[in-house]
């Protein structure tokens, strides 16, 4: 049964999507079956694998209406064990087409649900807020994975995002869970990079895998690719195959 990762922060320009592109291709080349979600009206992590799907049948849109299935919308990418289902501007609108209905919150969970055994990870990237489409994630998730950039306003948006996770896990998903906290773009020269880590480390689990600055990591989704395959022995492609290891390793390791 495959494990549904909801990667989310409401805070912009913190390697979200990038962070999504990235641990889903680098599991993905593990050999692992992976399933990338595009719930942002940007689309990003759609072109960042080479698909880009903005209005039409095709996309992540009519799964909130029940008008398809992921089976009907997944479109396959350029590695074997990865599929993709688009990103739509239609989707921009849910929140409004959606405002009066009493499952509106869960819309996405049963789509996701239906093909859960068809892979081993599901990874939902969500848009930089905390509207409808993040919660409909949150509600279909397993865990949540959270990128974060050392700074300062960070650990305030840290705070919003863990109040928003507790409230989904009382309310509509009593199995979710805060996976843990990625540093991204982070210069370890820093001063302040340094301080913010060890303030997070104080109080969430952090992930060993620091995401570094990298130009190479920057360019790739310019060409469509996820770094891996632009530039697999930049520090960006390490700094995620690091990060899927970490990942698959926790997974597969024994209860204590």
């Amino acid at each position: 049964m495959g494990r549904i990762v909801a990667i989310s922060n409401q805070k912009g320009g913190v390697g979200k999507t990038t962070t999504a592109v990235n641990l889903a291709a680098s599991i993905a080349v593990a050999e692992q079956r992976v399933l990338l979600i595009d719930l942002d009206p940007q689309g990003n992590a759609s072109s960042g694998v080479g698909v880009v799907e903005r209005e039409g049948p095709k996309s992540v849109y009519p799964l909130f209406f029940a008008e398809a299935t992921i089976d009907d919308v997944k479109q396959s990418t350029e590695l074997p064990y990865l599929d993709v289902v688009a990103g739509s501007r239609d989707v921009a609108g849910v929140e409004i087409e959606l405002v009066d209905d009493p499952d509106r919150a869960t819309r996405l969970r049963d789509a996701v649900e239906a093909v859960r055994d068809q892979y081993d990870w599901i990874f939902l990237d969500c848009p930089p807020s905390l509207g409808i489409l993040t919660i409909n994630a949150l509600s279909a998730a397993d865990v949540v994975l959270v990128p974060m950039q050392a700074e300062y306003y960070a650990l305030e948006g840290l705070s919003d995002l863990v109040g928003t996770i507790e409230r989904v896990r009382s309310t509509l998903n009593p199995k979710l869970a805060l996976h843990g906290v990625l540093l991204t773009m982070f210069d370890g020269r820093n001063n302040l990079s340094n301080q913010v880590a060890d303030e997070v480390r104080k109080h969430f689990h952090v992930f060993d895998t620091v995401i570094p600055r990298n130009v190479r990591l920057a360019e790739a989704p310019s060409y469509g690719r996820p770094v891996i395959l632009y530039d697999a022995g930049s520090r960006g492609s390490h700094g995620y195959l690091n990060l899927a290891r970490e990942i698959l390793e926790h997974q597969t390791a024994p209860a204590a």
